[in-house]
């Protein structure tokens, strides 16, 4: 390896600082007593910023971590969308003006979606078993990215940078 190709500890936990990548890191170093003796002499520390307890205890002892490429869509699942309803066949102006490359029509989906459980999650008619149990799952829907490319978003997502050869959440798991 070429000395430069080496990653400082710093780069390391700025990279780490987005994507899922920060919940593996966090792992690493809670397992090493790292965060909990952080946790401890933080606990009299003034700073607002200084670590904390969490809340409650954990209780997950497993993650199963569903990453679908290429799986079915989100306005198709969980995350429905009424404006897409509401302005279905038109041209979407403001991508058509911003955009070099041709951009279709607004197209909804075509399933019917209902508020289900507790936390009263919609849920598409597609999942009516998962419907059941929507409340003993996590839902995120508030990945957001200034890419507008689906692979580079991926990668950021799932390690927290746009370059691929990064670890990712998989390889903590």
């Amino acid at each position: 390896m070429i000395e430069r190709d080496l990653v400082t500890r710093r780069q390391i936990l700025a990279r780490m600082g987005s994507g899922f990548g920060l919940l593996g890191l966090a792992g690493v170093m809670s397992d090493g007593g790292l965060v909990s003796n952080a946790i401890a002499a933080g606990s009299n520390a003034v700073s607002p910023l200084a670590p904390k307890a969490p809340h409650f205890a954990p209780r997950a002892k497993h993650v199963i971590f569903l990453f679908m490429n290429g799986g079915p869509s989100h306005v198709d699942t969980f995350d429905e969308k009424p404006a897409l309803t509401q302005y279905a066949g038109q041209q979407p102006e403001e991508l058509t003006k911003n955009y070099q490359r041709s951009v279709g029509k607004l197209f909804p989906s075509p399933f019917k979606f209902q508020k289900h459980g507790e936390s009263g999650i919609n849920v598409s008619e597609l999942y009516p078993h998962v419907a059941g149990v929507i409340d003993d799952i996590c839902v995120i829907k508030s990945m957001h990215t200034n890419i507008p490319n689906h692979e580079p978003g991926l990668l950021i997502m799932n390690s927290g940078n746009s370059q691929p050869t990064r670890p990712s959440l998989g390889s903590w798991l």
